[in-house]
Order: structure tokens, then sequence, then C-alpha cells
């Protein structure tokens, strides 16, 4: 009986220490991530609905002001629904891990569902967030590449136009869409940021860019 046990124990061991192939990081997470996502299944349709809404307009918020805002958002979420809310800000920090590292990998929704899948979340679960990647990417990508340029040296920048061929969106087909490539400086390396834009999206990005430039350009007048 020692020696079945033992068995199964060195059989069984590899399966539990096996690093999660991930797409948004490949650094090791804790254990208590996957377990705040697998949690995730545990609410109802209408609450993780509301959850991941409140997720979407803290990523999408200013900085200045999301931070207080996403706070007093998940307090009264935790309320409304007799939850801690001590557990509930844990979780969500184990739920932004994902947008934040797959913003920096210019990940695509499949791939955020394929992590997320992943982590143990289920297939409805999953397939709604990624569904909201996917429609607020452009917006993430925009936001994340305006903070990054405040504080860092814009080096270089590549750009190609494509025209959409296939998508599951029929109105979609035949939408002109830029690539962006922008090099910025950081300390003493450099880093390169990819970016996905329509036309009317591209226009605003340079609007921005201008209106950002010139903001700067008063502070030393």
């Amino acid at each position: 009986m020692r020696v079945l046990l033992l068995f199964l124990y060195l059989n069984t061991e590899p399966d539990r220490i096996e690093k999660m192939q991930l797409h948004f990081t490949k650094e090791v997470l804790a254990d208590s991530v996957s377990s705040d996502f697998q949690n995730l299944n545990k609410l109802n349709e209408q609450q993780f609905l509301r959850l991941i809404e409140i997720l979407f307009q803290f990523l999408l918020e200013p900085k200045e002001v999301k931070t207080e805002r996403f706070m007093q958002q998940l307090g009264e979420f935790a309320g409304e629904h007799g939850m801690s809310t001590g557990p509930l800000k844990n979780l969500m920090k184990s739920v932004l891990l994902v947008p934040q590292g797959a913003l920096k990998k210019n990940l695509t929704a499949e791939q955020i569902k394929e992590d997320l899948l992943t982590l143990g979340l289920n297939e409805d679960k999953a397939a709604h967030f990624s569904q909201q990647w996917g429609e607020h990417y452009t917006a993430l990508s925009r936001l994340a590449v305006g903070q990054t340029l405040m504080v860092n040296q814009l080096v270089d920048m590549e750009w190609k136009f494509g025209v959409t061929v296939g998508t599951s969106e029929i109105q979609k087909v035949g939408n002109i869409f830029l690539q962006l490539k922008l090099v910025v400086r950081k300390g003493n390396s450099t880093e390169n940021i990819y970016m996905e834009l329509t036309l009317p999206q591209f226009y605003n990005f340079l609007h921005e860019m201008e209106r950002a430039k010139a903001s700067s350009m008063e502070c030393f007048s």
C-alpha cells in the first residue's frame, strides 16, 4: 500500500506544478490568481456583466480620476450583492493582470479568451470578456500610448495600410485600417509599441498627439 501511494504521488505532482502557458505573461502566477478567475464563475450573469463593465470603465478613464472612482464602484457593487469589499478588490487585482499584460503584448480577443479559459473562467464569461476587449482595444491602446509618450521620448514611427477582407462583421469588410509601430526611449533602451487603428481613429490619434505637443510647448514658453 505504501508503494502504491508513493507511485500515485510521483505521477500526479508534475501536473500540479506545471506552468500554465499564457499569452499575456510568461511569469509564474500565484495560485490565488487562478482561484480568483474560478471564483468569477460563481457570479450570475448580471453580476458578471456589471463587474466587467466597471473594469473597462476603469481602464478607459483618465488616470487622475479613475482609481478613486473604481474603488467606489467596487464598494457599491459589494454592498448591493452582499459581498465583502476587501476580497472583491483583491479578486479584481488578479483580473486586471490580463488586460494590463495584453496591452503590452498587443493580444487579440481570441488570445485573451484562450488565457481566460486556461485560468479557469468558463466559456460564456470568457467569450464576453474577450468581446469587450475586442470592442475597446483600440481606445485602450491609444490611451496607453498617449500615457507612454507623456513620459518617454518618441524615437521613430512606422506605419502601413491594410484593407479588411474577412471578418465576422459583414459591415467591416473593405474598411481601411492602419498598423502603427512606435519606438520610444525608456532610459537607456528602446521599446516597440504596436497599434491598429481605423482611419478615423488614426486622425483622432494624430489630433491628440498634436494637442499633447502643444501643451508640452506651453510648459516651456
